[in-house]
Parts: structure tokens; sequence; C-alpha cells
């Protein structure tokens, strides 16, 4: 490169002493170095070549069998429909572990039809290359209706929260991922004042702190976030004191996740179509309430249950989805308060929008519509977050979807996404 750049330089100079103007020697000097310059490679594993698989969760039925695997373009946004991964009876919720080499799945029914309440777990592992489960085992989850899995940061914690026994359990993961014996149990007790959905407890979500220090749990039927500590030697849980934070009377907790810096706790209430925002207090892993925000657009009038809470990857914005007035909602986060703008409510082209992802490289939206039976894609804006229609198919069919999860394919799995620079 030197050799090449004195060379240039040189002709350059000739051609300058002719035209005696410096600043023009100048300019072409320094564009001589940076033509004679190698170029850097493009990078092997940019975010625009990533590759995923997305395993999506179904009520089973006529339309449906179980789990189902699709590849995922992340420069396109493309779907590609790869088939049935696993056959199982309600696969309602979904989750991975954090090297994305197992998949745990709740049934949140059992096998025998609409009567049998009884929940169960299955374990499965994941074939980087294909995207094929391998089945490994199945246990009860020691509930009803079981609604949500969580892992703990060194995956050897599997939590489970059932909803229509109103219990808590947790079970020791083995060493080749399959689930082993239970580790430890809470019972939910109490009410609220909705006697239809609220008059006994309805657990719906296990959630860890950013820290693995904590266990939270909303309770919808006791309008209650329950907090325990983890004992990670026992692969266990244990109550804290005070046990849990109560919201206001007939919201009914769904969902909750946590912001950058742990600063601030976002939890979705299905009943009440709100967004309780709360301060947290990671040292001693206390919630405090300081606003509550409608999920509905103004004027809205009708039955509506709000069902999933993300955020985007640079913390600046939240996404909440709304089944009845089949939308997302877009609020913005203030970066010092931790407070809410609502900035927009995007319909999702389906019905009953009970779950929806964020792709890893944030530039999707992917919405699970239970009720019309398809998932539709949309775009994420990097500057105001907003969401609109993917231009390639955003719609493909797929009976009852509830749960997505994405998955690094193959390479991708140990490659590193960059962020588009707009998001920096």
């Amino acid at each position: 490169m030197e050799n090449c750049v004195v060379q240039a330089g040189s002709r350059i100079g000739n051609f300058c002493r002719v035209r005696s103007n410096l600043l023009f020697c100048a300019l072409l000097i320094l564009i001589a170095v940076i033509g004679a310059a190698p170029q850097p490679a493009m990078a092997n594993h940019s975010f625009a070549s990533q590759s995923y698989f997305v395993y999506v969760g179904t009520y089973t039925g006529p339309k449906s069998k179980g789990i189902y695997t699709y590849r995922f373009d992340s420069h396109t946004g493309r779907l590609t429909p790869i088939g049935l991964a696993a056959q199982l009876p309600n696969p309602s919720f979904l989750v991975t572990d954090s090297d994305h080499r197992h998949l745990y799945a709740a049934t949140e029914m059992g096998e025998h039809g609409p009567g049998d309440s009884s929940g169960s777990i299955s374990s499965f592992s994941i074939d980087a290359d294909t995207g094929a489960l391998r089945f490994l085992n199945k246990v009860p989850s020691s509930g009803n209706e079981t609604a949500h899995l969580a892992l703990d940061r060194t995956g050897k914690i599997l939590f489970v929260a059932n909803y229509g026994s109103g219990s808590v359990a947790a079970f020791g993961i083995n060493p080749d991922g399959s689930i082993g014996a239970r580790t430890g149990f809470d019972q939910h007790t109490g009410s609220s004042v909705n006697s239809e959905r609220q008059s006994s407890p309805h657990p719906h979500e296990v959630v860890l702190s950013p820290d693995n220090r904590f266990l939270f749990v909303p309770d919808l039927g006791t309008d209650r976030v329950y907090r325990y500590r983890i004992d990670a030697a026992k692969q266990s849980f244990a109550a804290s004191d005070p046990p849990y934070v109560t919201v206001d009377a007939g919201l009914g907790p769904r969902h909750i996740l946590f912001g950058p810096g742990a600063k601030f706790a976002y939890l979705v209430c299905e009943m009440g179509s709100r967004v309780v925002v709360f301060s947290y207090d990671a040292g001693r892993g206390l919630l405090r309430p300081i606003q509550t925000i409608s999920t509905l657009p103004s004027g809205f009038k009708g039955h509506d249950q709000s069902a999933e809470i993300k955020m985007d990857r640079t913390g600046r914005y939240l996404y909440v989805s709304n089944r009845g007035d089949d939308s997302i909602t877009v609020f913005s986060i203030h970066p010092q308060s931790g407070m809410l703008d609502k900035v927009q409510t995007a319909p999702t082209l389906g019905a009953w929008p009970r779950d929806f992802a964020l792709d890893p490289t944030g530039r999707f939206a992917l919405v699970a519509n239970q009720n019309s039976d398809d998932l539709t894609l949309f775009t994420i804006d990097a500057a105001n977050g907003h969401l609109r229609p993917a231009a390639t198919d955003a719609r493909l069919h797929i009976g009852a979807p509830v749960c997505i999860v994405f998955v690094p394919a193959g390479e991708s799995r140990t490659s590193p996404v960059r962020e588009p620079a707009a998001q920096r």
C-alpha cells in the first residue's frame, strides 16, 4: 500500500507543478490515498444477513397440531414455512435457553378434550442447522391451565405459572436440557372485585429480575404482582417481605418487563387495558407504581383485553397488544422519568393479537392473531418506533397462533447482531 501511495503522490505532484494549484494538489493526493487503500471487507455476520428460525405455538384443533417452524430472513423480512416441528396439545407458551439449544413448551390444557385442564411442560433440543425439534421429556406442571414459563439466567431453573389452579412452581433442568424434579411450589390465595374473572388467584406470568435475584408473578385474579427470592443453590424460590404489590382493583395484571438499567418496570393489565409503570429498587426488589396509562385509542368503545408487552432494543419504545381493538399501541419512554407517552395505535390486520415478537435485529414485529388464524409482519421505524405493514408478504395463515419465539439459525447462533445505524 505504501508504494501505491508514493507512486500516486509522485504522479499527482508532477501534475500539481504544472497547475501550480496547491489546494487542488492536496485534494487529488487525498483522493489517491483513499483509492489506493484496501477497502474493508463486508462483515460476515452483519445484522442484514442474519437467519433465524421462528417457532410458533398454537391452540390445537382442526387447524393446528402443535409447534410450527418458519425460517426468517432479517434482511427482507420474508418468512418461509418449514412445517410442524412438534405435535403436542395446546403449546400456548414457548421459551428457549440463552444458548438457544433447548426449547420448553407449556401445554395449557390436557390431551383429553375441553374438560381436561391439566397442564404439562415439555422439553426439546434444537437442531441449529435445520430448526428441527427433538423431544426430550414431558412432566406435569403441578397445576391447571399452565400459562407461562421462564428460565433463570443460569438456565438451571424453570419457573411455571399455572393460571387455572393459581400456583407457581419451579423445576430443575438436567445437564442434557430435559426437565428434572420439581424443586419449589407456592399456592396463591385471594380474590378481587370481578366475580366472574377474579373469584380466585390466576398467576399469569413468571419473570426474573435482571440480576436474577427475584421472581415476579403478575396475578390477574388478585390484582397483585407477587415477589419471591430465588434460591439458586436449591434451584427454587421463597416468599419475600412484602410478598406482593397491589394495583388498582379490577385491572387484572398479566405480563411485566423491566426497562434498561432496571430502574423501571412495566406491567400490562389485561382486564383494564392499562399499563402500570413502576419505579424499581433493584437492591431490595421493590416495585412502586408511578403511572397508569390506557393502551386504547381515545373514544374506543367495546370489549378489550390487553395481552402482550414488549420493549425495543434501544429502550425507547414500549409495545402492547390489544385484543378487541385488535391493535398494537406504541409508547415512547421518557429516559429519565420512565413515564410513557402514547405515539401510535396500529391495527394488527387480524383478530385477537394474543402475542407478538420483535425480531432480534429490531427492524420487524411479527404478530400472532389468534382468532383470524394468521401471522402479520410489520416494519419498525427506528426514528419514532411506529409500526407499518411490511412490504413483503405481510400475512401467513396458521391455525390459532398464540406464541412466537425467534432463534438464531446455524452460524447466526454465535454471531453478534449489529444494531441498525439509526438506532445507535
